[in-house]
């Protein structure tokens, strides 16, 4: 389990490594994604992208495990795709040979 942002505070930090990514509308985006701190719940909110100064302000919406059942939420290590919706889909890439993958940022909805 992750140690909240702030002691004392519910507030969890949580973090998702892209792998690949298809932009499905100015608002919407599909991704195979890695859990890398977490577990990562639906509706958890992503607000910036490590290593860039990019504002994005992403839901994720759905967590389809094994590509097809649907989960609540996503444990470390885990791979799953994933939908998120709102501002700064298109800042989402896809890992290339030879580069590091994106990580968003964010947090857990409140329980």
């Amino acid at each position: 389990m992750t140690e909240p942002i702030n002691p004392g505070s519910h507030v969890v930090e949580v973090e998702l490594q892209i792998d690949q990514v298809i932009i499905m509308g100015p608002a919407e985006a599909t991704a195979t994604v890695r859990c890398t701190l977490g577990p990562v719940r639906c509706g958890a909110r992503f607000d910036r992208i490590r290593d860039s100064a990019d504002a994005i302000d992403l839901e994720l919406t759905q967590i389809l495990a094994y590509l097809r059942h649907p989960v609540e939420e996503l444990d470390p290590v885990h791979t799953a795709l994933v939908s998120l919706r709102g501002t700064g889909v298109r800042l989402l890439t896809s890992v290339a040979p030879g580069s590091r993958w994106q990580v968003i940022r964010g947090t857990n909805p409140p329980s």
